[in-house]
């Protein structure tokens, strides 16, 4: 009986070439797949970045438009407010322009016979009359007349004094009252258009 030897050396050492090679592919994919993933990691993120980039300067453009905006929206308020305190100021001067053509208008309606005025001056609602009568009586009359008034009130009678005009003696009267801001009634109104159309 032979025995049969086989040196299996070099089939071992193939064996492990084989493997050796095979971990070393596996290796080398190993690590071009993670270096594929860390790229592809990255190019997501910086595509993110650079979406996130344009947002945020698209944003900061937006509000610059805003502020620009909001600014010209505080400058017409400042124009409106100026404008609406000329318009005021307009209507003001309308309102005692029409005051003065009433308290004229009513001063001569309302006078009696008998009194004539030296001087009339008006500070707001408030007027100061200093005039002439031929007798107490007649200063009397012309604050009941004031009082019945539409367009004035409140007559104070300040003093009452003799004097001299012409030398004729007189009484010399002093007196406050005021100008309503309103008429007391549509009639009263009517009354003084009448009397400025007639004039007119």
């Amino acid at each position: 009986m032979t025995n049969a030897r086989v040196n299996l050396l070099p089939h071992r050492a193939e064996r492990r070439q084989r493997a050796r090679k095979h971990f070393l592919t596996l290796s080398g994919m190993t690590v071009g797949l993670g270096v594929l993933i860390a790229f592809l990691i990255y190019q997501f993120y910086a595509s993110q970045i650079e979406v996130q980039n344009d947002r945020n300067t698209f944003l900061a453009n937006e509000i610059k438009k805003l502020d620009k905006d909001i600014a010209d929206i505080n400058e017409l308020k400042n124009q409106i407010q100026a404008l609406l305190a000329r318009k005021q100021i307009i209507e003001t001067l309308q309102a005692e322009r029409a005051q003065t053509v009433h308290l004229l208008e009513q001063m001569v309606r309302q006078m009696p016979e008998g009194i004539y005025l030296r001087s009339m001056r008006q500070s707001g609602p408030r007027v100061h009359i200093v005039g002439y009568a031929q007798s107490n009586a007649r200063v009397s009359t012309l604050m009941r007349n004031i009082e019945a008034s539409p367009w004035l009130e409140q007559p104070v009678l300040v003093e009452v004094k003799a004097s001299n005009v012409d030398k004729k003696r007189v009484s010399e009267f002093n007196m406050y009252l005021n100008l309503k801001q309103r008429a007391a009634s549509p009639d009263g109104e009517k009354d003084a258009a009448k009397s400025a159309a007639k004039k007119g």
